[in-house]
C-alpha cells in the first residue's frame, strides 16, 4: 500500500513528470536536537527514539516532498550486532524504518496534503556499515559475490516491508553497483541506484558512462543517478545518465558545504539553490531533492521551482 492509498506507481509518476525528493535525514534530526554522533548515525534513533524519525519525515512531506527516503542507510545486520542488537530485532528495526515513513505519509495526509506520497528504503553502501568514510572510495577489498552477500539479507526484509522503491543510494564505485543489481533482483520492488560521484567519475575513479551503463538492462532500476555529491557536478552526470541509459534520472545533491571529518563540522558556503533545478530537469532529472545539509526549507524551494504541488 502506498503512502496515498490513490497514488500511481513511482514509475509512472516519472514517466508523466517530475517528482520532489526530501532532504537529508540527519541534518532534520540535529536540527531538532538529536545527537548522531554514533556508528549507527540516524539508524539509532530506530531503537532510541522512532518518533523522532517520523517527525522529520513529516516535515519533508509538509515542505513539499513526495519521496521519504527512510532512516535504514547506516542499517545493516552487522552494525546492529556490534551494538548487541540480535538478527531478529535488526530486522523488525529495518522493517519499522518503512513503517515510520508511512506513518509520516499518513499524518501528512491528515494534515491536508493531498498529492501522491510514496516511500523509498534507503540501501546504503557497505563503507556506510564500516562508519570510516570508506563509504566515499569504496574499493573495500572485497568481491563483488560478497559485497552481493552483504546487501541481499537486508534487501530482502526491506522489501518485504513493502517499500514504494528502493534506494540503492550513495554508491562509490562499479564493483558495488553491480552487486547491488544482483542483491536487488528478483525482490518484487523497483529501486533506483544512484552514485556518489567526483567530477565525472565515481568516487573510486570510474567513468559515469560505464557506471551507469551496468544498470541500462536492469529492469528492476526505474532510474539512475547521483547523490551526496557537489551540486555543480550534477548537471553533468544527469546528461551522462540520460544518455547512456534511456531512464528518468534522480539527482539529490549536498548543499555545497564541506564536511571536515577532523573537526566534524561543516565549512564553507552553500551553492544549492532551486533555480538550478530546472536546468537539471531540462537534461532529464525526474526525481529532484537533496542529501546533506538540505533541510525542509530547500526542498520547499525546490518543490515551487518545479512547480510541484504541496496540498
Amino acid at each position: 500500500m502506498t503512502g496515498n492509498v490513490s497514488a500511481p506507481g513511482l514509475a509512472a509518476a516519472l514517466a508523466a513528470g517530475t517528482v520532489v525528493l526530501d532532504g537529508g535525514l540527519s541534518n532534520q534530526l540535529e536540527s531538532a536536537g538529536h545527537d548522531l554522533t554514533d556508528a549507527l548515525w540516524s539508524a539509532r534513533l530506530l531503537a532510541e527514539r522512532p518518533e523522532a524519525i517520523t517527525e522529520a519525515h513529516l516535515a519533508y512531506y509538509l515542505a513539499g516532498a513526495s519521496v521519504a527516503i527512510t532512516a535504514s542507510y547506516q542499517a545493516t545486520f552487522e552494525g546492529f550486532a556490534r551494538r548487541g542488537i540480535g538478527h531478529a530485532e535488526a530486522a523488525r528495526l529495518l522493517a519499522l524504518s518503512v513503517g515510520l515513513a508511512r506513518d509520516a505519509a499518513r499524518r501528512a495526509r491528515d494534515a491536508g496534503v493531498g498529492r501522491p506520497l510514496w516511500v523509498a528504503a534507503s540501501a546504503g553502501p557497505y563503507g556506510a556499515m564500516l562508519a570510516d568514510g570508506s563509504e566515499y572510495r569504496g574499493r573495500y577489498g572485497l568481491t563483488t559475490g560478497e559485497l552481493e552477500r552483504f546487501h541481499r539479507p537486508r534487501l530482502e526484509v526491506l522489501a518485504a516491508a513493502a517499500p514504494d522503491v528502493l534506494a540503492l543510494e550513495t554508491v562509490p564505485d562499479t564493483d558495488e553497483a553491480e552487486a547491488l543489481l544482483g542483491a536487488v533482483r528478483g525482490l518484487g520492488v523497483p529501486a533506483w541506484l544512484s552514485y556518489t560521484i567526483d567530477g565525472p567519475r565515481t568516487r573510486a575513479g570510474q567513468p559515469l558512462e560505464r557506471a551507469f551503463a551496468l544498470a541500462a538492462d536492469a529492469d528492476e532500476i526505474i532510474a539512475v543517478g547521483v547523490n551526496c555529491c557537489a551540486p555543480e557536478d550534477v548537471a553533468p552526470a544527469v546528461e551522462i545518465a540520460a544518455r547512456v541509459t534511456g531512464k528518468p534520472v534522480v539527482v539529490y545533491p549536498n548543499s555545497g558545504e564541506s564536511w571536515d571529518a577532523a573537526a566534524r563540522s561543516w565549512d564553507g558556503r552553500t551553492t544549492f539553490g532551486p533555480e538550478q533545478v530546472t536546468a537539471w530537469r531540462a537534461r532529464g532529472a525526474r526525481l529532484i531533492g537533496g542529501c546533506c545539509r538540505v533541510g525542509p526549507e530547500g526542498i520547499g524551494a525546490i518543490a515551487r521551482a518545479l512547480g510541484a504541488r504541496r496540498g
